[in-house]
């Protein structure tokens, strides 16, 4: 397949994913597709690796956040449960007014919901499934989904929208137990093309040992990288930064549309 559209990118907290995501929806702008980068993580911070300005990323309001709008939509206030609520709530506008843009990439976020673990049934939890499904399946955009390592926000309807599904796993046994987890996560909803894409990889050994053992076919990896570490530190972008993992993000995502 060589035309993606949809490209959801999951792992454990610090294995890299963010790096990815901003670097290909980087390489995606630059050949002119019209982004848009989702950032799902509860401990996000895409918008810093896209490089975003720090006055930009000020304005963007989680999805989750938006109590009022959340309300008007649902008809049920945040954080309160049973009772009755839409669970197909008005979302079609959101992407528009509540992402911001910067050299042709859009970002929203879609923030956390606090309360009741993953399998909450709330207001806030109906309007970001709601809003991830609308995204998947009725958007034109490019669309970079940076995940945790569960699949909480996609659902058997949306998962077939999903071109791709990226886990990134470091040199190790316990990333690449996350990575099993995640593909059978995967797997339960229907989504049949899991990949993975190594991080932190110091060599050769390294890649051998994670190629050999992945559960999932491999795309190819972000060496460990110096570049990295201080672009995090200075907040600073990685595409700009970062020349040798763009090198590598591109040669990843070559392999994916060739896979």
């Amino acid at each position: 397949m060589n035309h993606l559209n949809k490209i959801a990118i999951s792992g454990k907290g610090g294995v890299g994913k963010t790096t990815l995501s901003a670097l290909l929806a980087h390489i995606y702008a630059e050949q002119g597709r019209r982004v848009i980068a989702i950032d799902a993580d509860p401990a996000g911070g895409l918008a810093q690796a896209l490089g975003f300005p720090p006055d930009l990323i000020a304005q963007v309001e989680p999805v989750a956040e938006l109590e009022e709008l959340i309300y008007e939509r649902t008809g049920a206030k945040p954080g309160s449960f049973g009772g009755f609520f839409s669970l197909n709530p008005r979302v079609d506008d959101i992407p528009d007014r509540f992402s911001v843009s910067h050299r042709g990439i859009r970002f929203l976020r879609l923030g956390t919901i606090e309360a009741g673990g993953s399998g909450c049934i709330c207001p806030e939890s109906a309007m970001l499934k709601a809003l991830v499904t609308h995204l998947l399946l009725y958007n034109e955009e490019m669309l970079i989904l940076d995940m945790e390592a569960g699949v909480e926000h996609l659902g058997r309807a949306t998962a077939k929208a999903v071109d791709a599904f990226l886990v990134v796993i470091e040199p190790g046994r316990r990333s690449l137990a996350t990575a099993e987890q995640v593909q059978q996560l995967a797997a339960d909803i229907g989504i049949k093309r899991v990949y993975a894409v190594g991080n932190k990889v110091r060599g050769e050994r390294d890649w051998e040992f994670m190629a050999a053992q992945s559960p999932v076919p491999t795309l190819g990896y972000l060496s460990a990288n110096p570049e990295l570490t201080e672009a995090d530190i200075r907040g600073a972008g990685v595409f700009d930064t970062a020349p040798q993992a763009v090198q590598e993000a591109r040669r990843i995502l070559a392999n994916l549309e060739a896979a």
